[in-house]
């Protein structure tokens, strides 16, 4: 059992997500950054669809009651076990009564931690993913507890992996939309010319940015969207789609993210920036 002591600003439970229930308005959701989200796992030798935490801009406190072995990936954020600073992409051994908590953010802006063989949480529609209202409640609080098999030994194959530093990345590589015929020559100049930052509207849901493009009169049926969808709104704005997105939406779809994009823009927090680069 893991207690939480302090939630921390945005913590919730995650896996690779839920599948096969767009066409019922149910969103993917998972791991905003499923690159950190397999490492994390394989490092332990999980399950590839074993559920951890997903840990957004202010890391928890965390009292393991119970032994086990952990890894954490993704975002920096100054982790330390019993006051002792701890690294990502590394095996550790935790005990009956150690603390994990985080501290400063330095780089990147979601940070993940996975337990042998997974954390338990209540499935709904094949996947422990928080979602509210789909679930009871959208992230972890103070207090809850979170639940575990105990591991007393465990030798891992693998006890290391090469820090990777791609939340550095600024470009994103993204392919056309169904709609993306229909912008002009200088749309397409802007979008792919210009670099672009991160609103402060930004959340699991969608990330919105602060430049402008030239805008559009086009009408449109709502359609089927997917996490990385770039919609272009009449007035010029682009709204990127992420995991616990809408299923349709009525804006112009004139792009889209692949996964490895999806990963680099969910480690891009308020003012940071990138490109776009057609693949």
């Amino acid at each position: 059992m893991i207690k939480v002591l302090k939630s921390g600003f945005f913590t919730s439970i995650q896996d690779i997500g839920r599948f096969g229930f767009r066409n019922k308005g149910v969103p993917v959701s998972g791991a905003m950054d499923t690159n950190a989200l397999r490492k994390a796992n394989s490092l332990l030798e999980n399950s590839p669809k074993a559920a951890l935490l997903e840990i957004t801009m202010t890391g928890p406190t965390l009292l393991f009651e119970e032994e086990t072995y952990v890894s954490l990936s993704g975002a920096e954020m100054s982790a330390t076990l019993n006051n002792l600073p701890i690294d990502n992409y590394k095996v550790y051994k935790v005990k009956k009564g150690d603390i994990i908590s985080y501290g400063r953010l330095t780089n990147g802006f979601r940070a993940y931690l996975a337990v042998k063989n997974g954390l338990e949480s209540n499935s709904v529609l094949g996947s422990s993913s928080q979602y509210f209202p789909l679930t009871s409640r959208k992230c972890i609080s103070d207090g809850d507890q979170i639940s575990f098999d105990p591991i007393l030994h465990f030798e891992p194959k693998i006890t290391e992996l090469k820090i990777d530093f791609y939340y550095k990345e600024k470009d994103l590589k993204v392919s056309k939309g169904p709609e993306f015929d229909m912008l002009s020559d200088d749309q397409l100049e802007s979008l792919f010319t210009k670099e672009f930052s991160i609103a402060k509207e930004n959340n699991r849901m969608a990330y919105q940015i602060n430049e402008l493009i030239d805008g559009h009169n086009v009408t449109m049926l709502t359609s089927g969207t997917l996490p990385g969808t770039v919609q272009l709104t009449p007035n010029g704005k682009l709204i990127i789609l992420m995991k616990d997105g809408q299923t349709t939406g009525g804006y112009p779809r004139i792009l889209q993210l692949n996964q490895e994009a999806i990963c680099v823009l969910a480690q891009k927090k308020f003012g940071d920036s990138f490109s776009f680069n057609l693949y």
